[in-house]
């Protein structure tokens, strides 16, 4: 079945097949977890660059939290096999569905294409754009961001950075800790040539 729908709420993102009957393994990309039990039917949208036709109904048998993350059951999902075809498939809901936020609380899909602002130091830099989340772990949720040029930073999504959401203008205002940025900024040409052994300054030994 063909499903249009402009915006979507990413629930989940199966990660591989768990168990020998259908059961599926998930990242956890919400804060309410228990809520699955209340929403029986799901969608279940393709990894990208898969055609959007390739997106389907679900009806969720059971599921539960297991280290983290979640296992799902879906009816007519039967085998290792039919598990392995939902690899990377994201577990929506279209927006209008999704639970109120209270205070300053916010989706992680809301914060796809939001830019951070560091304002530490009483500046405003532009530290990029998020183009992923990484779920909490042993530690916390990371923001994937693409800076201008190009390259990627984690950066720590974390109350205490945090100073400002607007995500109406798509504007995420962090103080970040000095040299965060900075130690993950691939190396320049200076820096490799200093530490190649190349770049030593051969010298004669006194006779």
């Amino acid at each position: 079945m063909t499903v249009h729908h402009a915006n979507w709420v990413l629930l989940a993102r199966i990660v591989r097949p768990q168990g020998r009957h259908g059961e599926v393994l998930a990242e956890l990309f919400t804060d309410f977890p228990e809520r699955f039990a209340e929403r029986k039917r799901l969608l279940l949208r393709p990894p990208a660059g898969a055609p959007l036709d390739a997106m389907r109904e679900a009806t969720l048998e059971s599921h539960w939290l297991h280290k983290g993350r979640v296992v799902l059951k879906f009816s007519g999902v039967h085998s290792i096999t039919d598990a392995e075809k939902l690899r990377r498939f994201d577990v929506v809901i279209p927006r209008e569905q999704r639970m109120p936020l209270e205070g300053d609380a916010v989706y992680v899909s809301d914060l796809l294409g939001v830019r951070v602002i560091d304002v530490g130091r009483g500046g405003a830099q532009e530290a990029g754009e998020i183009t992923d989340v990484e779920p909490e772990g042993a530690g916390p949720a990371m923001l994937v961001v693409r800076t201008q040029t190009g390259d990627e930073r984690l950066i720590p999504f974390v109350r205490a950075y945090l100073r400002k959401i607007d995500i109406e203008a798509k504007r995420l205002e962090m103080e970040l800790p000095v040299g965060l940025l900075a130690m993950q900024a691939p190396m320049t040409e200076q820096e490799r040539l200093a530490e190649s052994p190349q770049g030593e300054t051969d010298q004669e030994e006194p006779e």
